[in-house]
């Protein structure tokens, strides 16, 4: 088990280091959200455990730019424990809120749970078939009528993006945020592009991307 531990307190990462090391899982530490985007974009972790309130990039914004990239279970540790914070942290794709001073031990019981009911869930949702489209979402592959689509990074993150928000009305300017990230610099073509080349990869289910008029796009089976 692998956990990443982002909390801009020392003391509270030496803690859960510990309980983390003690179950035989290995932890990681980051002291704010830019060092555990960075950590997250070079490895892959299990869980993490991911502070509020911290310096530089707080744990909202640090959740959101991580999920672009990984779709890691994510457990929030916050002073702050106002429903609508936690309404946001679960809007944002957060799998569990603890709200500080907490108990080690009941971290340790909600790590195992949400590990445990992600893997489940992840057994489910690997490989998703939409007619002779097949999407391998861990395997990052796509089929075409069983023959493998040869596609760009940026265009598996496209589709995937797509899948995840199937049926969902998709501006422009939200895949160009959600997708490229907010460091990016560029204009509506460069979604409108990128998605030409999907849709010819695509073949004939191009037809499930379909284009919203003066909006942006949409992925409806």
């Amino acid at each position: 088990m692998k956990v990443l531990i982002v909390d801009d307190e020392e003391m509270i990462r030496g803690v859960l280091r510990e309980y983390v090391e003690f179950e035989g899982g290995t932890a990681y530490e980051a002291a704010d959200g830019m060092q555990a985007v960075k950590l997250c974009r070079e490895q892959d972790f299990d869980i993490i455990l991911m502070d509020v309130m911290m310096p530089r990039l707080d744990g909202f914004s640090a959740v959101k730019e991580i999920k672009k990239v990984k779709d890691i279970p994510v457990i929030m540790l916050s002073a702050r424990g106002e429903e609508y914070d936690k309404l946001f942290g679960f809007e944002i794709g957060v799998d569990d809120y603890v709200t500080k001073p907490f108990s080690p031990k009941e971290v340790m019981a909600r790590i195992n749970a949400v590990i445990k009911r992600s893997h489940g869930e992840e057994s489910k949702k690997d490989v998703l078939h939409f007619e002779g489209l097949t999407i391998d979402m861990a395997g990052r592959n796509v089929y075409v009528d069983g023959e493998k689509a040869e596609l760009t990074p940026k265009e598996y993150e496209i589709l995937f993006y797509f899948v995840k928000n199937k049926g969902i009305a998709l501006t422009r300017e939200k895949l160009l945020l959600d997708v490229w990230g907010f460091d990016f610099y560029g204009d509506d073509r460069t979604v409108d592009t990128h998605i030409k080349m999907l849709r010819s990869n695509l073949k004939q289910y191009r037809k499930f991307i379909v284009t919203l008029r003066g909006l942006g796009y949409k992925f409806e089976v």
